[in-house]
């Protein structure tokens, strides 16, 4: 696909929405696995299939919905995306972080992800939360690789602030006031699906890694690259390979995901209240 083609897809994509809904939300939250419940306790405005919006991806991993969602979030408008998409599902880079062009474009300026991340610094319990303060993304196939869209931002972008410290601020403001455990720490990206071996665990603790997950990275490098503020926040919902001895499973995560279900959504709903 060349890049005109792309951003005419961008355009049909955000027109679709821009026609459905009656005001456009300033903010977007992506909904990692655990968080769906977030969404009953939402005041909703819209909902969009993303089966029906033009060139959208479609999710396969099991408790990502595939919905957008217009909603009041502690009383501010937001886009929900329930569901993300992953390059472990076959799509590209670009294909995955379509959703954050569209949101840019339609003039979203602050983009709210959370994710499931296996926990390598062992302070960090499974079921407890981290805020993402920086990423190694030196696996992840870059969103901007090809002809640069200059609509968007530069041809190379700094990546010091990725993640917005402002946001953090907030965000630990609010764990607080809650007396909820936010750790902070830097996400690492692999491509999966398959979950990381030990040695690649060993790896990434002497790269300073400490947590590792499927998603994220990819979306925030093409967010700070549209010029939006980005804000992650993962829920560690098992130790990675090796430091336990004992096998992985997508059961434990979505177990150890829901447990912390409650916390993420008090914390979100705090969080927004803020911002």
């Amino acid at each position: 696909m060349t890049k005109s083609d792309y951003f005419t897809n961008v355009v049909e994509a955000s027109d679709y929405i821009r026609s459905n809904i009656s005001e456009i939300p300033d903010v977007c939250l992506v909904l990692g696995s655990g968080l769906g419940p977030l969404t009953d306790r939402v005041e909703t405005i819209s909902e969009i299939p993303y089966e029906k919006i033009p060139h959208f991806p479609k999710t396969t991993v099991a408790g990502h919905d595939g919905k957008l969602l217009i909603a009041r979030l502690s009383g501010r408008l937001t886009f929900i995306m329930k569901g993300r998409f992953h390059f472990y599902e076959g799509y590209s880079t670009q294909e995955a972080t379509f959703y954050v062009r569209v949101m840019a474009y339609l003039g979203v300026k602050t983009l709210v992800m959370t994710n499931a991340a296996g926990g390598i610094n062992q302070n960090m319990k499974p079921s407890e939360l981290m805020v993402i303060t920086d990423h190694i993304g030196l696996f992840c196939d870059s969103p901007l690789r090809g002809e640069n869209l200059d609509e968007f931002g530069p041809r190379f972008p700094d990546q010091t602030k990725v993640y917005d410290k402002d946001l953090i601020d907030k965000l630990k403001e609010a764990a607080s006031e809650l007396s909820i455990p936010l750790h902070q720490g830097v996400y690492a990206y692999t491509r999966g699906p398959q979950y990381e071996t030990p040695a690649e665990i060993r790896a990434l603790t002497a790269l300073g890694a400490d947590a590792v997950g499927m998603s994220t990275v990819a979306e925030a490098i093409a967010s700070s690259h549209s010029g939006m503020k980005t804000l992650a926040v993962s829920c560690i919902t098992n130790y990675a390979a090796g430091i336990t001895g004992q096998p992985l499973s997508h059961a434990e995560v979505m177990e150890n995901a829901n447990a912390s279900s409650k916390n993420s959504i008090a914390l979100m709903e705090r969080f927004f209240s803020k911002i």
